[in-house]
């Protein structure tokens, strides 16, 4: 299968890998294409001209190896034996090193072949991006930023996600510079408000006044066009308590306190509602050839090759089908902008459209820990039963846990019995949250008991320390 070449948002990618320092370039090799002058040199018996192209190929295409027999390049079903789909599968199970492995031995096997340009992206990218996460999720800082200097296709806008994990990074390495320099270039590079706006309320979590107010400079340069917006955001960030520290937790006793939420927050601001993004490009419904195959990909569950297969959409069908694989494959930034397309075009592109783009927005603003923007976007259509229940199982999750991180524990505990309702179960990491809010509030006998019934469940390190701290 052949897919289009990916072409990056060239600003955005370019501001901020000049942040990070240049990364490797993608392996360089001939194609079937790029042969045929050699092909007919060989055909015509011309060693003369065939020495001179094996020069310029090795050139042009410096991983590209002629065969040893230079009559099989002639071969013309020689590329017709490689599997691709097979590669694209292990590309699709994160299975890396099965990918690279299949792609060698495909290049020594079939003369002439070379995996097409959109797989080497993706491939590199996606192995990139497990291991930044990988990193992000140990709170190795040292690795997490190496991985983003080596990579700086990470950056792009179409996965800002990066960028404001990279800054946190570097505030955990005690580099708050770093961090400050990787918000303006993100501010700079995405100039879009939807995007401006989380970076600006996360970098108000260790920026100083006076840098914040930079930082609005830079974005208001960047985009004028936002200058309200911006003007409202600046003066809500800095008129209230100073932005240089997240609101602290009521201190517990050691013994009391609960090992730390799987959910990352958000920096303590209040959340202003979305924003809506003009149609980008002004795309037509419909038009661009490629929806069959997006949406097969699509159904298929392999994002990867979905994202591969619709890349610059022509029409907002195929944006709309493009942004429930870029949620999937974990970009909830790239998707907003397509499901935001979607849900101002209507049921134009099909019945429950409308609703389907407005859940699709709710659920990557609460992936991203937006979790008001996420519950306001849901509140303004009728979701259907199944898409309600999951997004208010997610708030209600965020929200008992940001409460519970204030050191509002009765409060954590209303949102976290809210939750147990909604699914039919509380999940165990809220379970003993919940656990230690019973606890940090002065209800050690319920404390106990759900301690006693988790730990009867499954007996692990947090519910032994949180069986001793409720006994004492």
């Amino acid at each position: 299968m052949t897919f289009r070449k990916t072409v990056f948002h060239s600003l955005g990618l370019c501001a901020l890998a000049l942040s990070l320092g240049a990364g490797a370039a993608f392996a360089q090799t001939a194609g079937p294409d790029d042969l045929r002058a050699l092909r007919y040199y060989l055909q015509q018996n011309d060693q003369p001209a065939v020495q001179a192209e094996l020069r310029r190929l090795r050139a042009a295409f410096p991983d590209w190896r002629p065969p040893s027999d230079l009559n099989q390049i002639m071969a013309p079903e020689a590329t017709a034996t490689v599997d691709e789909a097979a590669i694209w599968r292990q590309i699709e199970r994160r299975d890396y090193g099965a990918a690279r492995e299949a792609i060698a031995q495909a290049r020594q096997r079939v003369s002439g072949w070379t995996p097409p340009a959109d797989m080497l992206r993706v491939l590199e990218t996606n192995e990139a991006q497990d291991s930044f996460t990988a990193a992000v999720g140990a709170r190795d800082a040292t690795q997490a930023i190496s991985i983003a200097r080596r990579a700086p296709q990470l950056m792009s806008c179409e996965r800002i996600n990066n960028a404001w994990l990279l800054a946190d990074m570097y505030v955990l390495a005690g580099q708050k510079a770093a961090a400050i320099s990787t918000y303006r270039n993100t501010v700079q590079s995405c100039p879009g408000f939807t995007q401006q706006q989380p970076t600006l309320e996360k970098s108000s979590a260790v920026a100083s006044s006076a840098e914040l107010r930079q930082l609005f400079d830079v974005a208001r340069g960047v985009n004028s066009s936002a200058k309200s917006q911006l003007d409202q955001l600046e003066a809500r960030l800095l008129g209230g308590a100073p932005a240089t520290t997240p609101a602290a937790a009521p201190a517990a006793a050691p013994s009391q306190t609960a090992p730390a939420p799987q959910t990352a927050p958000r920096p303590a601001v209040v959340q202003a509602p979305p924003v809506s993004t003009p149609v980008r490009g002004a795309l037509p419904l419909s038009g661009d050839g490629r929806i069959g195959e997006v949406r097969r990909l699509k159904e298929q569950e392999q994002f990867a090759r979905c994202l591969a297969a619709s890349q610059s959409p022509r029409s907002l069908d195929v944006l709309y089908e493009r942004s429930w694989c870029a949620y999937s494959h974990e970009r909830p930034t790239e998707a907003l902008v397509g499901f935001q397309a979607a849900a101002q075009a209507g049921d134009a592109l099909g019945p429950n459209v409308r609703r389907d783009a407005h859940f699709g927005l709710a659920l990557s603003y609460l992936s991203m820990n937006m979790t008001e923007q996420g519950a306001q976007v849901a509140a303004q259509v009728r979701l259907n039963e199944t898409q309600h229940r999951e997004v208010e199982s997610m708030v209600l999750d965020q929200r008992g846990v940001r409460a519970y991180r204030a050191g509002d524990y009765r409060q954590a505990i209303g949102y976290f019995d809210a939750y147990e309702q909604i699914a039919g179960s509380l999940r165990r990491d809220l379970a003993i949250l919940r656990a230690y809010a019973y606890l940090n509030s002065g209800q050690r006998p319920a404390a106990r008991s759900e301690f006693e019934r988790l730990h009867s469940q499954l007996a692990t390190a947090e519910t032994r320390q949180g069986l001793n701290a409720a006994r004492q």
